[in-house]
This record gives C-alpha cells, sequence and structure tokens, in this order.
C-alpha cells in the first residue's frame, strides 16, 4: 500500500532472457532498436526523449525512431573520482544541482571543498557541452509531458537520478527510463524516483560495468555526437 505523500515504485520491465547475461548486443544502436520495441505502447502518449550525451545518443535516436518522437539532450555527468575519472562520486546537472553518493563520499573521504571544486569544473564542462550540442538553446517546456530518459546504461544510476530529479522539478507528468543495461542496484535506486523503468538485460552481482553488454564498445567523441544528431530530423534543436 502506498501512504500519502509516498510515490509507488516504478513498474519494471526486462527480458528474462537477458537476466545477468553479458555481451548481449552488438552497439548501442541494436540496443536502442531493442529498447523502442520495448516502448512502442508509449507512442499514443507522445513522448519526448531526452538522452544523456555521449554514449546515450545513439540509443536514445533509435528510441526516438521507434517512438516517432522529438529527440532532445540532457546535459548532465557524473562527478569524477579523484585520480580514478572512470568512476564517480554522484552526478551534477547544469543548474547546479548535486547528487552524491554518500557512502562513496565517506569512503573516499572527499571534504566539501573538494567536492564543491570538483563539481565547479565539471559544471564549465556541461555547459560547453550544452553550448555544443544544443547550442544554448532553452530546454523544453516539459509540464504535463511523458519525458523518456535514455543513456546506454547505469552502473550506479546517479547520473539518471539527477537527470529524473530535474525533469520532476520541469513539470514532467511521466518519467520514463530506456536503458538497455543496469545493475539491479541500481534500478533500485531510481524505482521509486519514476514512474516506469525499461532495461532489458539486468544484471546481479558486486561487479558490473556497461561495456559488459555490448561485444562493440567504444567512447564517443563530440564529433561522432554530432554527426548522429544531424541524421536525425526531428530533434528539438
Amino acid at each position: 500500500m502506498v501512504r500519502k505523500g509516498e510515490r509507488a515504485m516504478a513498474l519494471i520491465f526486462d527480458d528474462p532472457k537477458l537476466r545477468n547475461r553479458q555481451y548481449v548486443f552488438l552497439d548501442r544502436t541494436e540496443a536502442g532498436k531493442k529498447l523502442g520495441q520495448m516502448l512502442l505502447t508509449l507512442k499514443d502518449e507522445s513522448p519526448l526523449v531526452l538522452a544523456i550525451p555521449a554514449g546515450g545518443v545513439p540509443v536514445g535516436l533509435e528510441v526516438a525512431r521507434a517512438l516517432e518522437a522529438p529527440l532532445d539532450l540532457i546535459i548532465i555527468r557524473k562527478l569524477p573520482v579523484p585520480g580514478n575519472p572512470e568512476a564517480g562520486f554522484g552526478a551534477i546537472t547544469m543548474e547546479g544541482d548535486l547528487f552524491l553518493n554518500q557512502d562513496l563520499v565517506a569512503r573516499l573521504r572527499l571534504d566539501p571543498g573538494t567536492i564543491q571544486q570538483i563539481a565547479q569544473e565539471v559544471k564549465e564542462e556541461l555547459r560547453r557541452r550544452d553550448e555544443l550540442f544544443r547550442k544554448g538553446r532553452p530546454f523544453p517546456n516539459l509540464t504535463g509531458k511523458t519525458v523518456v530518459l535514455v543513456d546506454d546504461g547505469l552502473a550506479s544510476s546517479y547520473t539518471m537520478l539527477a537527470a529524473a530529479n530535474m525533469v520532476r522539478r520541469k513539470g514532467a507528468s511521466r518519467i520514463i527510463v530506456a536503458v538497455p543495461t543496469a545493475s539491479l542496484s541500481s534500478i533500485g535506486r531510481l524505482a521509486s524516483v519514476v514512474d516506469e523503468i525499461y532495461c532489458p538485460n539486468i544484471r546481479e552481482g558486486p561487479f558490473f560495468a556497461v561495456a559488459d553488454a555490448y561485444r562493440h564498445w567504444f567512447d564517443l567523441s563530440y564529433q561522432d555526437v554530432l554527426t548522429q544528431l544531424e541524421g536525425y530530423p526531428n530533434h528539438e534543436f
């Protein structure tokens, strides 16, 4: 039973045949096509697809094509761990909202000054990405909209948590998370703040890497992102 003032837990849709398996997608494009087919029931809601660059862009493009939906980007980044930039201890939005993995912050003994310095550096990078990818245009009006948030996978989910909270604050009526792969713990972390989660490849266990879902994996350059966006006529910018 959901108490007054509480949110119901998200409905979760996965593919049991892909549970706990690795290398199930050729690449992000194939994964996006799989997601798009899972999301077809949303077509009648005229959703807006928001992809998190860089890796979420090829996935989001295929989802938007399947739904015949407009596509925009939501510029959010993880806060890199000092000395290990591939790992993150939280995420920050364009508007400066911080979402911290408090347990990891405590284990790393990160003081508020260090966190603030890293956050400021990442926020400057967000501004550069917004200018490059979105030309600095105003964020779309989300009031009353169904929003589909897309990335290429969720390891810790803090970046997606930041995205979900941002679009909820901006008036989205329904928030759908769509990712090809995710750790079970990240799904659980998101389930209380969004309405539905679509993730064909959910994996359990102490070790998780988004790349392990893909047979062909590489980091996307800024030019890769721009080239892919140019090929989709129904983007919002």
